[in-house]
């Protein structure tokens, strides 16, 4: 058991068991608050059983259940309710303790100082500096001027927000651009595919991101806490403020390892690996080259996702590598898809279920992956096919390759700029935002349904820029976006399925049929993956070199 505390009268935890009730009491305290919803994962206490044992301790207790992410005004003042009426010193807990924390230093918002609430936080071990900074100054009357201004903040400098701050520069360099985002590196990410399958070495997919930021552009290195769109500025965690004129929101979604149970603990070693982090796509080709018998899974998990391909494209190189070996005879290969289809697009699924034949994949459908026992070497999976009730099953594994679960990130899910589902309402064709005309968004945060890929993007970057352009002329939009987005599938070594489609799966290919037919397998896609579009990345896109990426213009 882990109190941590922040006061005499509160202390968190993560999860507590039933039968440290006892031990809890010792301790000094007269009230447990759980934060957790039951089912969260695999094997956690019930709050009745919570409730049961801590009772007969004679400890009060309380369930205030908040979702990871997803705490509302209302909880807060629950659990501000809560501590005012139970006896103290009072011990709340969830998964990790963050939750109950951030409830806590919510209710002490107003009433402490900042510099005080996140002293107090940082010493327990649970960081408030950003829910300090956003909850601090959510009255617009109240911000202050802001410490930095600049015509155009863009915030991130991914794919997305550096390819639009270099399109905006081609159209207009007297622009005024500020660029906020923290990290000092860049990846390449679907190089890690290539990675994850010894064709490129992982150092090549990275870069320092100052090298990348166009000249002219100022980068803020801070993370973003608040969004105040009536007042036209952003919030950093720093307590900063940061005035536009025009903002552009593209920070990228966020990878949720810890929506698996046990799977942090154990990514990287028993044979747990996943292409879509940088430090562990050199571990997939490492399982692989060692793998000669045994069982590989690898997950997908329910849309949205950055590039749906990607999950089954690490299972089609590594069937490809062990057939090479000679081992594919001895490898029981199983695909586990939340979703009910193997691929959205209808045309691409022929050329994609001859390679599962030829790998002999076995396709289990709607299983969510739940919990990961690296130690144990098992996966369990919610089994949920329509029309029947959902049932857990665990299978053994000795490569499990996983795709997490994937959200907008917590600045973004709870800001003024969401919709309901926690990403950037914008129309699909312009890509500005429906309520505040001059915010726009791109790439992967965007509640537009096209495909998460960085082709999309690149697709997105040049319409962004154009209708900004047009915005401060004073005109209307002058590019639509299609909703075109590409999924090179690499089905074997040296060949490509190139998918290419926009909105409602409507095909969009990029070359005339007899030079690459996208629904079969290509030789010409496979080179322009492994050899031209990294050039086109860093050389083109990131350049605000528009090539066959020129935006549609808007209807006469």
């Amino acid at each position: 058991m882990d109190i941590r505390e922040i006061t005499q009268d509160v202390s968190v935890a993560p999860q507590i068991a039933v039968d440290d009730m006892a031990a809890i009491r010792a301790a000094g305290f007269a009230s447990v608050i759980s934060n957790r919803p039951d089912d969260e994962e695999a094997g956690q206490p019930s709050f009745s059983d919570i409730r049961a044992a801590a009772e007969a301790e004679g400890l009060k207790v309380d369930h205030i259940p908040v979702r990871s992410g997803q705490i509302t005004d209302a909880d807060v003042v629950a659990f501000g309710k809560a501590l005012a009426n139970l006896p103290g010193p009072v011990l709340a807990f969830c998964k990790s303790g963050t939750r109950a924390a951030t409830l806590w230093t919510r209710t002490q918002v107003g009433k402490q100082s900042a510099f005080d609430l996140v002293v107090r936080t940082q010493a327990a071990g649970y960081d408030m500096t950003a829910t300090v900074a956003q909850f601090a100054a959510t009255d617009v009357k109240h911000i202050a001027a802001p410490d930095v201004r600049a015509d155009i903040v863009i915030v991130g400098a991914g794919s997305a927000g550096i390819a639009v701050a270099a399109s905006l520069l081609t159209r207009d360099r007297t622009l005024d651009i500020t660029i906020i985002d923290p990290s000092e590196v860049h990846y390449y990410q679907p190089g890690w595919t290539m990675v994850g399958s010894g064709v490129f070495d992982a150092k090549d997919t990275k870069r320092q991101t100052a090298t990348l930021i166009p000249a002219g552009v100022t980068w803020i290195k801070a993370s973003v806490a608040e969004f105040t769109p009536d007042a036209d500025a952003v919030i950093l965690a720093d307590g900063r403020v940061v005035g536009y004129g025009r903002l552009i929101v593209c920070p990228g979604l966020e990878l949720n390892w810890d929506g698996i149970a046990g799977l942090s603990e154990t990514l990287g070693r028993n044979g747990v690996t996943s292409n879509y982090r940088y430090d562990l796509a050199p571990y997939t080709w490492k399982l692989v080259q060692g793998m000669k018998t045994g069982r590989a899974i690898f997950t997908q998990p329910p849309m949205p996702i950055k590039c749906a391909g990607a999950p089954q494209k690490a299972m089609y190189l590594s069937g490809d590598a062990w057939s090479r070996r000679g081992v594919l005879k001895d490898i029981d290969i199983q695909f586990m898809n939340a979703g009910g289809v193997l691929f959205g697009v209808k045309e691409y699924v022929p050329a994609l279920m001859e390679y599962v034949a030829k790998y002999d994949v076995a396709l289990n459908f709607f299983h969510t992956l739940t919990a990961v026992d690296g130690d144990a070497r098992t996966a369990t999976f919610k089994v949920a096919k329509p029309d029947a009730d959902p049932t857990d099953v665990t299978v053994d594994f000795d490569m499990i390759h996983v795709c997490p679960p994937q959200r907008a990130p917590a600045f973004i899910r709870n800001s003024p700029l969401a919709d309901a589902a926690g990403w950037i309402d914008v129309d699909q064709a312009t890509l500005r935002h429906k309520t505040h005309e001059n915010i726009w968004s791109l790439g992967d945060v965007t509640n537009a349904p096209n495909a998460k890929t960085m082709a999309a993007a690149r697709k997105q970057a040049p319409v962004v820029a154009a209708n900004v352009i047009a915005d401060i002329a004073g005109k209307s939009p002058a590019a639509i976006y299609d909703g075109y987005g590409s999924c090179p599938l690499t089905v074997e070594r040296g060949k490509i399925v190139l998918a290419e489609f926009g909105y409602g799966g409507k095909l969009l290919p990029s070359f005339p049929t007899w030079l690459i037919d996208g629904t079969r397998p290509s030789r010409l896609a496979w080179t322009l993956k492994a050899q031209g579009l990294p050039q086109v990345y860093w050389h083109a896109m990131l350049k605000g070199r528009e090539w066959m990426a020129e935006p549609e213009k808007t209807p006469a």
